[in-house]
């Protein structure tokens, strides 16, 4: 088998180690149903707590009266429950958040974007695309993954979540991401946040890892705040700015529809009557994005991944106000907002045809519901 790269980024002493067919049974069998599989975590030769966890208590959302009556249906985000959001945005919520975690393995087949030991796996995509080769040509002497599989389908989840995990594997090893660069064809910026992130992952399908570093890194505890807020700093560092009252991140009927039908409108009348930015992140480019959102004081858009963008730069004290559709209401926002000492509020729309609309006089009076300082 041919050597690839250690720790220190030179080349590996060459080893031979002989390929079996384990893992391509474990996929197929996966792929096909069956026996329960063990999770590779539950093997670990090591695990350890790389920062502690804390208890703390959701402030209420901001939002008018009669807003939550109209939900019909809501979403959860991996671990958050998938029940009404009422109790979340009325807060007071004692929430447990726990350690971020490390895990070593030794010996460990990445194949076709999953990770096998013995009888163990741990996939790192929802949608695997073909089943593994037979030949695995590439060692890593000791590799961190930070790449999840939510992080590999969606852009939001990559930049929000996998992008302060890099910061993680940078200090265990080869930062290693199992998605190539243009995996997101709707949000062609991933390359250039990247860039500004200082982030310079090794993109690998297939490998055999020498030792491997995975981790748990989906709390909201202090060390996540801290790592995304650090990201925050680096890409203001690429642009100028100023307090401004507010950015407006279009939607439009691109990825998961979540169609607002009077978007534009209520976007156009925000610049018009409180000065407000309007950003298609869609057609524009990560400069441009970002220099829009820097500064602003509230971000507002349909719920979404284009959300994202604005949150970034979102400072403490910031507000977010997300536009929910009835029948697809969704807390994740809220989560974070929370953990980064913003102010979070909604607007919940009615639906027309296959989509919503949203009063701008409701949007008038939430915004009159921040802090005075923030808008």
């Amino acid at each position: 088998m041919e050597s690839d790269i250690s720790q220190s980024g030179t080349p590996a002493p060459a080893r031979q180690h002989t390929w079996t067919l384990a893992a391509y049974c474990n996929m197929v069998r996966k792929r096909l149903g069956g026996r329960s599989f063990i999770d590779l975590k539950s093997i670990a030769d090591k695990s350890w707590d790389i920062a502690p966890g804390e208890t703390t208590v959701s402030p209420p959302a901001i939002y008018l009266p009669g807003q939550l009556e109209r939900v019909t249906g809501w979403e959860g985000k991996r671990f958050y429950p998938y029940v009404h959001p009422g109790p979340t945005m009325r807060g007071g919520i004692s929430m447990q958040q726990g350690p971020t975690r490390g895990y070593l393995f030794k010996d460990v087949w990445l194949v076709e974007g999953a990770l096998y030991k013995g009888k163990a796996s741990h996939w790192l995509s929802l949608k695997p695309r073909t089943f593994p080769t037979i030949t695995v040509d590439r060692e890593v002497d000791r590799a961190a993954i930070y790449c999840t599989q939510n992080g590999n389908t969606w852009f939001g989840t990559w930049l929000m979540e996998d992008c302060p995990t890099y910061a993680l594997a940078r200090n265990e090893g080869v930062p290693v991401t199992t998605a190539p660069s243009a995996r997101f064809p709707l949000y062609p910026q991933v390359q250039a946040y990247e860039d500004w992130l200082e982030m310079r992952p090794l993109r690998l399908r297939s490998a055999f890892f020498r030792e491997l570093v995975l981790f748990d890194d989906l709390s909201n505890n202090r060390s996540r705040h801290a790592r995304y807020r650090a990201m925050g700093e680096k890409l203001l560092a690429h642009v100028a700015h100023a307090s401004h009252p507010g950015v407006f991140l279009l939607r439009g009927s691109d990825g998961d529809l979540r169609l607002l039908r009077n978007e534009l409108a209520l976007a156009e009348h925000l610049s018009a009557t409180r000065g407000f930015r309007i950003v298609n992140p869609l057609k524009c480019d990560v400069p441009t994005i970002v220099a829009a959102c820097a500064g602003a004081r509230v971000v507002m858009g349909v719920e979404g991944s284009q959300l994202v963008h604005g949150v970034n730069v979102l400072q403490p004290g910031g507000c977010l106000l997300t536009l929910q559709p009835p029948n697809r209401f969704v807390s994740y926002y809220k989560y974070l907002t929370d953990r980064d000492d913003q102010h979070f509020g909604f607007v919940v729309g009615t639906p027309e045809g296959d989509g919503f609309t949203i009063d701008i006089g409701e949007v008038e009076r939430t915004l009159d519901l921040f802090p005075r300082h923030t808008v």
